[in-house]
C-alpha cells in the first residue's frame, strides 16, 4: 500500500497562476509520452508516487495521449483509484482536446461539440467528476473563438472543470480568447505553450500579453524533445527519439551546430552544479515569468533528474549573459 511521503511539499517551489488563487509546482509532470498502453504499468505507477513524494501535485494530461489515445488518462485513472485515493484534493489534473482524437467530423478541433464530448470522455476515462484545468488544445481556424470559449465557460459553469485554459494560441488570440472568457466570467487561468532554450517564441509577446491579462503559463517541451540533455552531446545516439520514427524529432534537426551548441550549455551546467537538462529547466523558469515546466519521465531516475532542478533556479548576471551569447551563437568563452 503506497504511503505518501510526510514531507512532500518542503522542497518544491509552488508559484501563483496568474492572478488567480491557484498555485502550481514550478515542475508539473505531463503524461504525453510514457503513460500510453504500449508501457509497464508498474513502471508508470512508480514514477506517479514518486512524483507526489517528490511535491510534483500536478498532472497534465490530453484526450489523445497514450499511444493509443485516451489510454494516459486510463493510465492515471488507474492510480487515482488506488495509489491516490482519499489525495483527489492534493492533486491538480489537466486535460485538454482539440488535437485528432477519433474518427469524423466531431473528433477533433474546437467546436462545442467536440471539447464538450471529449471532456465527460476524459472524466470516464479518469474516474473523476471534474478536472482541475481544462484546455482548448489548439485554436481552431474554422470555429468561432466565441463558441471555442463558451465550451470552456460551459465545462466550468457546470463544474466538470474548476480554470479554463489555452494551449498553441498565438499573442492575438490569446488576447481575444481572454476577453471573451472575462466577459463570459470564467478568466484565462493559464495558457500552455512550447518553450525552451531552442524556441523562444513566446518571448515575442505571448508572455507580455499574459502578463496584460492576468493569466499564468505551463510551459511544455522545455527539453526541446531531448536535445537539451545529455542524449545528444555527441550526435544521435542508437535508441534515440531522433533516430526513431518520431514526428516530433527527426534526424535532420540534429545538425553539427546544434551539437556544438548543447555542449557549449553543458559547460555551463557543469559549473552550476547541474546537468544539462536541469539547466534547461531552470532556465525556463527563471524570473517567474513562466509559472511551472512539465517535464515527461521514462523512469523515476529520470523524475528525479529533473526535479532536482527547481533547487536551483536562481542565475547571476553574468550567467544569464553566457547562457544568452551561446544561443545566440556568439563566442561563448
Amino acid at each position: 500500500m503506497y504511503l505518501p511521503s510526510a514531507d512532500r511539499y518542503s522542497a518544491m517551489p509552488y508559484r501563483r497562476t496568474g492572478r488567480s488563487g491557484l498555485l502550481l509546482p514550478a515542475l508539473s509532470l505531463g503524461l504525453w509520452h510514457n503513460f500510453g498502453g504500449d508501457r509497464t504499468p508498474d513502471v508508470q505507477a512508480a514514477i506517479l508516487r514518486r512524483a507526489f513524494d517528490l511535491g510534483v501535485t500536478h498532472f497534465d494530461l490530453a484526450n489523445n495521449y497514450g499511444p493509443p489515445p485516451g489510454s494516459a488518462e486510463l493510465t492515471l485513472g488507474r492510480s487515482l483509484r488506488t495509489d491516490f485515493a482519499g489525495l483527489r484534493d492534493e492533486l491538480i489534473i489537466s486535460t485538454k482536446a482539440g488535437y485528432l482524437m477519433g474518427p469524423g467530423p466531431y473528433g477533433e478541433w474546437g467546436s462545442r461539440k467536440n471539447l464538450l464530448s471529449s471532456l465527460d470522455q476524459s472524466l470516464g476515462r479518469l474516474g473523476l467528476e471534474y478536472v482541475d484545468i481544462f484546455y482548448s488544445h489548439r485554436p481552431d481556424p474554422e470555429t468561432p473563438m466565441e463558441e471555442t470559449m463558451g465550451a470552456l465557460d460551459t465545462a466550468v459553469r457546470s463544474g466538470r472543470a474548476l480554470y479554463a485554459g489555452i494551449s498553441n494560441y498565438s499573442p492575438e488570440q490569446t488576447r481575444e480568447a481572454a476577453a471573451i472568457l472575462k466577459e463570459l466570467g470564467t478568466p484565462l487561468l493559464i495558457h500552455q505553450p512550447r518553450y525552451s532554450m531552442l524556441d523562444r517564441w513566446v518571448e515575442d509577446g505571448l508572455l507580455d500579453v499574459l502578463d496584460e491579462v492576468g493569466a499564468g503559463s505551463i510551459a511544455y517541451s522545455p527539453l526541446a524533445q531531448g536535445m537539451l540533455s545529455d542524449r545528444y552531446l555527441d550526435g544521435i545516439p542508437e535508441g534515440s527519439r531522433a533516430a526513431g520514427a518520431s514526428p516530433f524529432l527527426t534526424p535532420d534537426a540534429v545538425t553539427p551546430a546544434l551539437v556544438e551548441k548543447v555542449r557549449a550549455l553543458d559547460a555551463v551546467a557543469k559549473e552550476r552544479g547541474q546537468s544539462l537538462a536541469q539547466l534547461a529547466l531552470s532556465w525556463v523558469l527563471r524570473g517567474g515569468r513562466v509559472t511551472s515546466a512539465l517535464v515527461g519521465a521514462s523512469s523515476v531516475a529520470q523524475l528525479e533528474n529533473s526535479v532536482e532542478a527547481s533547487r536551483n533556479l536562481d542565475f547571476g548576471t553574468d550567467e544569464l549573459a553566457r547562457v544568452e551569447a551561446i544561443l545566440q551563437g556568439a563566442d561563448a568563452a
